[in-house]
């Protein structure tokens, strides 16, 4: 029986880098795709039935370039995970042009071109796409306009796909994490904005990039069958609650 192949964007570390292993575990083979080619080499060692390339998912040339690297080395994909952003906090009076560019380029226009490139290989293949937003593109929040209107287009974008692929075959679903325990998170955040993240979140805690990874390789297999157009949160309850105020719950 031959593998079964998925495409994960922003490979090299993360929720990218953990959606890849376990793909792997489950038997499938992966190509990882990251623009930091030396992060990603290093995430890769040591990795079997995996395929690394080095491009950027917000240049056009680059993703026409992916699709033809992995057709030459799988020549079908049965799943894409749409995963690579950009993260950059700032207020709105500080977010010019260029910077609210540099994040859409990536954030949502990476999903689009992606997704447009590898439609004709998932849609020979009946298989699925999982887009990465953010809870972030759920609510408003400080700091967030660029990153939080990106990741809400990333959401909307999703359920295009799925009303339109479904005829052949295509599942679509999006994922919304809340705060992961990332390095980067943990190297950012401090002791003040931990715990206000774990009063509010009614499972008291950071999620994990496999917590995430687990529910992101469900939708890409048979178990998630009749599941599509849907936007999931993955947040520890925490847009449930997002109205409510911590100190009231107990």
């Amino acid at each position: 029986m031959s593998r079964k192949t998925a495409l994960v964007t922003g490979a090299a570390r993360g929720i990218g880098l953990a959606t890849t292993k376990l793909f792997l575990a489950e038997g499938w083979q992966v190509a990882m795709v990251d623009r930091d080619c030396e992060e990603l080499a290093q995430a890769s060692e040591g990795l079997e039935n995996v395929k690394t390339i080095c491009r950027d998912v917000s240049q056009a040339g680059d993703v026409e370039a992916i699709i033809t690297e992995v057709i030459d080395w799988s020549g079908e994909l049965d799943a894409l995970v749409n995963n690579a952003g950009v993260a950059d906090f700032g207020p709105i009076d500080e977010t010019d042009f260029a910077r609210w560019r540099t994040v859409m380029e990536t954030n949502l226009d990476g999903v689009f071109l992606m997704s447009q490139a590898a439609a004709p290989l998932l849609q020979k293949a009946r298989g699925a796409v999982v887009n990465i937003a953010s809870i972030s593109g759920l609510r408003a929040s400080t700091l967030r306009v660029a990153y939080g209107t990106s990741k809400a287009g990333v959401m909307h974008l999703s359920q295009q796909q799925a009303a339109e692929w479904g005829e052949h075959g295509v599942r679509v679903n999006c994922i919304c994490p809340g705060p992961v325990r990332t390095k980067l998170a943990m190297a950012v955040h401090t002791q003040d904005i931990i715990d206000a993240y774990h009063d509010a979140i009614p499972l008291g805690r950071y999620g994990s990039e496999e917590e995430i990874g687990n529910v992101i390789t469900f939708l890409c297999s048979e178990k998630a069958s009749y599941v599509t157009g849907q936007v999931i949160s993955v947040d520890g309850g925490f847009q449930s609650t997002g109205i409510g105020l911590p100190s009231l719950r107990g």
